[in-house]
């Protein structure tokens, strides 16, 4: 069954439209929600969350959406974003007791663990934690309460190498009961390489690619080589093509590998490389216009 199902979703701005954003995330898996800078990530996952309105479309997390009953559909979502969304002059004593007033599935239990865990301070204000503190903080919030979805915005960027590890399996964790799943925007592409299950693409508010990672890495080629030995056929097929001193580097989607003969290098890409390389394009065509 799907846990989050998105529809036709749509955001008009002076100088920017989210335009017809449709996906599934079915029940126990993770989905890396990718794109540039300005693709329309954040507006995506603030609609889903009920941050704010769309102008269209339609979004339900396990079956019910916010205009059917917005407390249950908002109880459903742990969200975790880029900044600290808890008052600087707030301790933790404080964001405990609200956690408790306001969320009727908060475990005390399971917050403090976490805290503990993390060895974050009980006596400092927040406005005082480090960055990487106060991610951690938010983090130990969702995973106090029952939630069905967790909803990303660049959420591990100020934590260190070994903090982001032990978050990233406790994502895995968060959906192993096959029950609950999670959307995760993120810059840090090697996470999603760690522990996503699907990827999707935007770019300038409109779907680029949406597949399980799995079919998405094995859809394309990673080619390199002289940039003299490209032929008319091969170049027309490429996707962000990069030359330099040396040669070139680009894309070419696997099921035209035989325009490749045996003067390239091709490996398996990462997505990393793959949005990379569909930016690059994005912006050649622009730059030809």
């Amino acid at each position: 069954m799907e846990l989050l199902e998105v529809k036709n979703l749509s955001k008009q701005y002076k100088n920017f439209a989210l335009q017809d954003i449709s996906f599934t995330l079915p029940k126990g898996y993770i989905m890396g929600y990718v794109g540039a800078n300005g693709s329309g990530k954040t507006t995506t996952l603030n609609l889903i969350t009920g941050i704010q309105k769309a102008n269209g479309g339609e979004v339900h997390i396990d079956g019910l959406s916010r205009e059917e009953d917005e407390r249950a559909y908002k109880e459903k979502i742990g969200f975790v974003g880029d900044d600290c969304y808890f008052p600087g002059d707030f301790k933790i004593k404080h964001i405990r007791r609200a956690l408790q007033d306001f969320y009727p599935t908060f475990s005390r239990e399971k917050f403090d663990g976490l805290i503990r865990d993390w060895k974050l301070p009980e006596n400092k204000a927040t406005k005082d934690f480090s960055r990487g503190m106060k991610t951690l903080l938010m983090f130990a919030s969702v995973f106090a309460r029952e939630t069905k979805l967790l909803v990303l915005d660049e959420a591990t960027n100020g934590l260190d190498p070994v903090m982001r590890a032990e978050v990233l399996k406790l994502l895995q964790a968060y959906v192993m009961d096959g029950e609950r799943s999670v959307i995760f925007s993120t810059h840090i592409l090697n996470d999603l390489e760690q522990i996503a299950d699907y990827i999707y693409f935007i770019h300038g508010g409109r779907t680029v690619l949406y597949e399980t990672k799995d079919e998405l890495i094995e859809s394309f080629l990673l080619v390199k080589g002289e940039t003299a030995k490209i032929p008319p056929a091969l170049k027309k097929e490429l996707i962000g093509l990069d030359e330099n001193a040396y040669g070139f580097e680009a894309i070419l989607p696997s099921d035209k590998a035989e325009l490749l003969g045996n003067a390239f290098l091709c490996e398996k890409p990462t997505i990393d490389q793959i949005v990379v390389h569909y930016i690059m394009s994005a912006g050649n065509q622009a730059r030809a216009k």
